[in-house]
């Protein structure tokens, strides 16, 4: 950007020699301007040394859900069906994880709307913290989460728990420490 923002100031001050040097003066003004409101790029930065790609045994796959902590199920599950007019599942309770669920299918990806079975749940925890709810997690498709399991913890890649367990879904599901995936809650389930 900066080569194309050199040469047409460059036009214009060849033009405004022509013209006068005030406004060969005033050209140079502007492309100092301009290259002071570039953008600059940033870059992201991880507490991981030397972060390495999937391994070759397993492949990360499409996004599945993005999970939002909701205070309450029934008003938030009409607010998807019938203000945005959104697909919606039941309720389904799943014991194992300490919450209730509900899909909001958007065709290409889902919502998945988490209300707290108890107060032991982890999400009541959550909401204690974030009354209104709020975004908890998100989900992504692995092919081989085993291995992905071994892989990531070689990687020291931290887990929630030491091994999957079946999800909402009814397939295997493992959870990884927000702290190791840039402050985000990943969730890897098998395809």
């Amino acid at each position: 950007m900066a080569r194309v923002l050199k040469a047409a100031v460059a036009t214009v001050a060849v033009a405004a020699a022509a013209a006068g040097a005030a406004a060969a003066e005033s050209a140079v003004g502007l492309f100092s301007r301009l290259q002071t409101s570039a953008p600059k790029l940033r870059t992201f930065s991880t507490s991981q040394s030397s972060l390495q790609a999937a391994s070759p045994v397993w492949n990360l796959g499409r996004l599945n859900h993005v999970a939002i902590a909701v205070p309450d199920l029934e008003k938030a599950t009409a607010f998807y069906k019938n203000v945005l007019g959104a697909r919606v599942s039941e309720a389904v309770p799943v014991p194992e994880h300490g919450v209730s669920v509900v899909f909001v299918n958007l065709g290409n990806t889902k919502m998945e709307l988490l209300h707290p079975l108890g107060n032991d749940s982890p999400i009541a925890g959550f909401l204690q913290r974030n009354k209104a709810g709020g975004m908890h997690h998100i989900c992504i498709e692995v092919d081989d989460i085993n291995a992905a399991v071994m892989d990531l913890k070689e990687k020291k890649i931290r887990s929630l728990s030491e091994e999957a367990k079946i999800g909402a879904h009814g397939k295997p599901v493992i959870f990884l420490h927000p702290k190791d995936c840039g402050g985000v809650l990943v969730e890897l389930e098998q395809a």
